[in-house]
C-alpha cells in the first residue's frame, strides 16, 4: 500500500497526468472528443482501485456462532474479479471461489466477495491476490481450512506483448485442512469445479 505520510495527488494532478499521457500517445488533449477524458479517467481510476481505502479484513469481523452443527464446506463460487496488473496497468477479469471449513462460526456470504473485492480492487499480480484472501480468512475466523482459487484473463498477455486471447491464468491457495486433507481437497475442488 501507498506511503500514508505521503500525500495523495489531487484530482487536477491526476488530471494533468492522463492529459500527459494523452499527448504521449500522439492525440490532442483539448480535441473535443477528448475534453472531458482527463476528468473521467481520474473518476474511473478512482473507482477501480478502491480497495486502497477499505482494509478487507475487517469485512471478515462479524461472524456468526449459531450454525446447527454445521461443519462441512462453505463455498461460494463465481464471484466476479477485476483488478489491474502492477506491471502494466491493464485489468484482469475472471472469477474467484472461496471455500472455507469452518471450525465453530460462519461469516456472511457477501463478506467473502467483499474480501475478494477489497483485495482486486488494487494494483496486484493474481498469485499474490489469491494468497491473501486465503491468508486473510485463515487468520480472522480460524477456520479448520481456507481455499481460494482464481481463474482469469490478463490484458497484458492478451492485448500486448505475446498477444494470445482467450488464454486463461488458474492459481489457487490452501490451507489447513482444505489443503492437507486428501477427501477434503478433493470435495473441494470438486465443488469449485461444480461436479459436487
Amino acid at each position: 500500500m501507498p506511503d500514508s505520510a505521503k500525500p495523495r495527488p489531487t484530482q487536477a494532478e491526476a488530471e494533468a497526468a492522463v492529459r500527459t499521457l494523452i499527448e504521449w500517445a500522439g492525440d490532442d488533449p483539448a480535441r473535443e472528443g477528448l475534453l472531458e477524458t482527463p476528468g473521467r479517467v481520474a473518476r474511473a481510476y478512482r473507482e477501480l482501485f478502491a480497495g486502497y481505502e477499505t482494509d478487507p479484513r475487517a469485512y471478515l469481523q462479524r461472524t456468526f456462532e449459531e450454525v446447527g452443527g454445521y461443519d462441512e464446506l462453505v463455498l461460494m463460487r463465481d464471484i466476479p474479479v477485476v483488478s489491474f496488473c502492477e506491471h502494466h496497468m491493464l485489468p484482469f477479469i475472471g472469477r474467484a471461489h472461496v471455500g472455507y471449513l469452518p471450525s465453530n462460526r460462519v461469516v456472511g456470504i457477501s463478506k467473502l466477495a467483499r474480501v475478494v473485492h477489497g483485495f482486486a480492487r488494487r494494483l496486484q499480480i493474481q498469485e499474490k491476490l489469491t494468497a491473501e484472501i486465503a491468508e486473510a480468512i485463515q487468520d480472522i475466523l480460524r477456520p479448520k481450512g481456507v481455499g481460494v482459487v482464481i481463474v482469469s484473463e490478463h490484458s497484458c498477455m492478451t492485448m500486448r506483448g505475446v498477444n494470445t486471447p482467450g488464454t486463461k491464468l488458474t492459481t489457487s491457495h490452501l490451507l489447513g485442512d482444505i489443503r492437507d486433507d486428501p477427501r477434503t481437497r478433493q470435495e473441494f475442488f470438486d465443488l469449485v469445479k461444480g461436479v459436487a
